[in-house]
């Protein structure tokens, strides 16, 4: 059986957190995530953020497992998932879906973070119905070399004991003084050094960042992604969470992250000020032109669906089909959106929506 490289640490570590690289990049993220936090209380309805953001954090995320889309393929499965989808495009929205699932889970569970929501984000991820890896053998191999750069626990009761003691960390609230970025850092590379599932741990330990900074009141609901700074970092991102284990390099590994919730927080400002301020404009320019059409649920729905079409809109505003197409011809009219046909069915695009979602995710 393999041998494991690196032994698992009693949490917390034992390790200074309060160095001055790390105190000082923890000032930087917290002002970030604050700003963000706050700017998305702007918007009319937050909760359509999850919807239009959630589809580039799972793009985003994916990439770094290397699996690619376009956003012309994510948005077009994501509107008709019973038609053509590539499998990429696929595996993005499902990835999308286990993240949602995870913040119903949060919310259902009066703010717990528990492994039994981790094990329902990974069998949705998945499409599998086990859990926690039962059969010794993982090991993690280096994509340039092929050469075996690490191996996590193999035994499935250690495993099981592992995840438990994760648990009850990510639970304890402020237990140990640990400031709930520092301990997002932590909690990171501890859930990613067992490597509990089968398959999917970098994805899940990802989402399992945003909801840990909801959980914690950092966050209303989980906006901020990570995963398009790792990716673009992904070699340092690899490097330094195999520093930790190999020379206990925490204080590299913390600022690594806190400097990613910064510049994460710097591209999600740009993006909500940018639907927030395209949000003003069509809701100006609809209740002024379109005074029998304007809802604020029907501008929700325009921005919650880069490409929407008759069926969202006849749920969202509650008006027969006949009604919701005249709706988005008119708007197609008046320049607001652009039809497109898909075999039998059209569908509409808010063209000023993706034209940000592209620039801000460049």
């Amino acid at each position: 059986m393999l041998k494991p490289t690196y032994k698992i640490p009693v949490l917390p570590p034992k390790f200074n957190f309060e160095t001055t690289p790390i105190l000082k990049a923890l000032a930087q993220a917290s002002r970030g995530l604050a700003e963000v936090k706050g700017k998305a209380a702007s918007i009319p309805n937050q909760t359509l953020l999850i919807d239009t953001l959630s589809l580039q954090e799972a793009k985003a995320s994916s990439e770094i497992e290397n699996i690619v889309t376009t956003h012309d393929e994510l948005f077009k499965g994501d509107i008709y998932p019973e038609g053509p989808i590539s499998g990429p495009a696929k595996e993005v929205s499902i990835y999308r879906d286990s993240l949602k699932r995870g913040f119903d889970r949060l919310v259902e569970s009066d703010g717990l973070i528990t492994n039994n929501t981790l094990v329902e984000v990974f069998r949705i991820l998945k499409n599998r119905d086990d859990g926690f890896r039962t059969v010794p053998g993982t090991a993690l191999s280096s994509e340039q070399s092929g050469k075996v750069v690490y191996v996590p626990t193999q035994d499935a009761a250690e495993i099981q004991d592992q995840m438990r003691a994760l648990e009850l960390f990510i639970n304890d609230g402020d237990l140990h003084g640990l400031d709930p970025l520092i301990k997002m850092a932590i909690i990171h590379h501890q859930f990613e050094s067992i490597h509990p599932f089968p398959d999917g741990n970098g994805r899940i330990g990802r989402i399992l960042n945003v909801l840990y900074l909801t959980k914690m009141g950092l966050l209303e609901i989980p906006i901020l992604y990570l995963s398009r700074e790792i990716n673009k970092s992904k070699s340092d991102y690899y490097r330094l969470l195999q520093a930790v284990r190999d020379d206990g390099a925490w204080e590299e590994w913390v600022v690594y992250m806190l400097s990613a919730v910064s510049k994460t927080s710097v591209s999600t400002l740009q993006l909500i000020e940018g639907i927030r301020v395209q949000m003003a404009d069509f809701k100006l320019r609809i209740r002024r032109d379109l005074t029998r059409i304007y809802s604020q649920d029907l501008i929700n729905n325009l921005f919650r669906h880069p490409y929407t079409r008759i069926e969202y809109l006849q749920a969202d505003i509650g008006v027969s089909r006949q009604t919701a197409a005249k709706h988005l011809d008119i708007l197609t009219a008046r320049g607001f959106l652009t039809k497109h046909q898909a075999g039998k069915n059209n569908y509409y695009i808010n063209e000023a929506l993706v034209v940000l979602l592209l620039e801000v995710s460049e």
